[in-house]
């Protein structure tokens, strides 16, 4: 797309000599990131410490549209920051209606912008707002799954062995369970690959398993997945929690 951004805090990085130097690193990955970035993306900054790398976005719409249960047809991304997993959502095809929800004005435009990049803006309903609030319209709606991708807090998470989802910020585990589960029982939360898995397991269902996935690129885990609800997939693909 030819369209430049014309606000500050709203980037299209072409060239090398552009990158803000504390980012660099992400300039070599940036076709990692997103495939077509050489079509026009924009960022934000901080959008680069959050945003989903397209493979593994990929991989995991395709494996909430496989497993989630058939009646469900509505998928909400409550942080949907510059748009890298509600954007894989709409390419799969599974949805009648994927809702995108962000609170940050600029984070927003520039969702919106690399939706068109890749055809599927016109799929996406866009909540601009609080996704705890924007959430609550969906109460009462039995076809709903909800995909959640928080904060982590920085780069923090990174530097213990077993992460303590207790003090994720600014949202915890137990704040993201809560909201999230009055409005859907399906619930898919993208936490760090290093989540303590005996915190997450606390949250099972008697009689139930928690499925929880971790994907990789180029053969090192990035993130885990954990399905709450009735999803069902493969067994061999996932770490089964009791």
């Amino acid at each position: 797309m030819d369209e430049k951004p014309n606000e500050k805090g709203i980037n299209q990085w072409m060239h090398a000599d552009q990158f803000p130097e504390h980012l660099k690193k992400y300039w070599f990955q940036r076709f990692k990131i997103w495939e077509q970035y050489d079509k026009g993306i924009w960022m934000t900054e901080d959008a680069w410490f959050g945003v989903t790398p397209e493979p593994i976005a990929n991989k995991i719409a395709a494996h909430i549209a496989e497993s989630a249960p058939k009646d469900k047809t509505v998928i909400v991304d409550a942080f949907a920051g510059v748009g890298g997993n509600a954007i894989a959502l709409a390419r799969s095809g599974r949805w009648e209606r994927v809702f995108a929800i962000e609170k940050d004005a600029k984070t927003m435009k520039c969702a919106k912008h690399n939706a068109e990049i890749y055809g599927v803006a016109s799929k996406i309903f866009w909540l601009t707002g609080d996704c705890f609030e924007a959430i609550s319209r969906f109460a009462g709606q039995k076809n709903v799954v909800i995909f959640a991708s928080p904060p982590w807090g920085g780069t923090e998470y990174g530097a213990e062995d077993v992460f303590d989802l207790t003090k994720m910020e600014p949202y915890n585990l137990d704040t993201l369970y809560k909201s999230f589960s009055r409005v859907s029982k399906d619930l898919v939360l993208y936490l760090p690959r290093t989540s303590d898995l005996n915190q997450i397991a606390r949250y099972s269902q008697e009689g139930k398993k928690l499925e929880v996935a971790h994907y990789a690129m180029m053969g090192a885990s990035k993130a885990l997945c954990v399905y709450f609800g009735d999803f069902d997939f493969e067994m061999a693909e996932t770490e089964a929690l009791e």
